[in-house]
């Protein structure tokens, strides 16, 4: 059991930094014990788990690893924790980015370096609720995925490429996963050493990269590689909440489009993702007028 320890060059909040990679309540790839972070996950030295934890008092963080993947997984820590990420690039140009990163000074980009671990569960999202998603996520790694090294056993590491494609029709039909994003995952899983390329490229090629394969378009390549990447630019466009909370944020109004939100970003160009994760942690968001959009569940039909 390899471990290694890391002194973060600045402040890290790090639930919030990692937070980012688990998808929803009781993600079998995620966990959080005894306020350390368990990620597992598969490396291109196969199956890793990853423990860490923050010593506030030494000013270090510490991380323990299991499975064949533990050297990649350890080797790689700064830079999943945000070594690379330059915060100070963002020049505030709202009060209210200004007091969220005042609030926030710890929170940096994470940078797996993994593509098809935030592709898959980002298609799962497309045009559907979270709870769709998270749930469908679940299911396929409960059922799918093989038991994750380390001694957390509720922790699964998801399928292999060949292990999505070998999923039959009806178990995605079973987790709530409808044909158009099992056909898209399908086709990113055969592609999956190219888009595993896509890790070292910058985000205009890797951004081409993904979407040049059909079912992956604008807003599944920004949140896929907002955490590959880390990528600070990564703005979403595309999405049901993201305009309306960043429109009413920064200007009181609602209803702002993607068009709107991006010329209100605009004076961030190059940390327009950043921008917008701060005002998202502001927490000020448009009262809610109509009632939460009903979960489906195709798994019934």
């Amino acid at each position: 059991m390899p471990a290694r320890s890391w002194d973060p060059p600045g402040p890290l909040d790090l639930h919030r930094t990692l937070g980012v990679l688990q998808r929803g309540p009781g993600d079998p790839a995620f966990g959080v014990r005894d306020g350390e972070l368990w990620r597992a996950c598969r490396t291109p030295g196969g199956p890793g788990t990853l423990r860490i934890a923050a010593r506030p008092a030494a000013g270090q963080v510490e991380a323990e690893a299991w499975g064949p993947g533990a050297d990649w997984l350890l080797d790689r820590l700064p830079e999943l924790l945000g070594e690379s990420d330059d915060p100070a690039r963002l020049t505030a140009r709202h009060r209210i980015v200004h007091e969220a990163r005042r609030r926030h000074p710890g929170v940096r980009l994470a940078r797996t370096g993994l593509v098809l671990e935030s592709l898959i569960p980002s298609i799962l999202e497309q045009k559907v609720t979270s709870d769709e998603a998270y749930r469908a996520w679940r299911l396929l790694l409960q059922r799918h995925g093989e038991p994750a090294p380390g001694p957390w056993e509720r922790m699964r590491v998801m399928p292999e490429p060949r292990g999505w494609a070998l999923i039959p029709s009806w178990e995605w039909h079973r987790a709530g996963v409808d044909a158009k994003r099992s056909s898209a995952i399908l086709r990113a899983v055969r592609a999956a050493r190219r888009m595993e390329e896509a890790a070292r490229m910058d985000l205009a090629d890797a951004t081409r990269r993904l979407m040049a394969l059909p079912g992956i378009g604008p807003w599944t390549a920004a949140e896929t590689l907002q955490r590959t990447l880390g990528a600070p630019d990564a703005i979403t466009v595309g999405d049901l909440h993201l305009p309306k909370i960043i429109g009413y944020a920064l200007t009181g109004r609602r209803g702002t489009t993607d068009e709107e939100m991006l010329e209100l970003l605009a004076p961030y160009e190059g940390q327009r993702h950043r921008a917008a994760r701060l005002i998202l942690l502001s927490g000020r968001t448009p009262p809610r007028r109509a009632p939460r959009f009903p979960v489906g569940d195709i798994a019934r039909l």
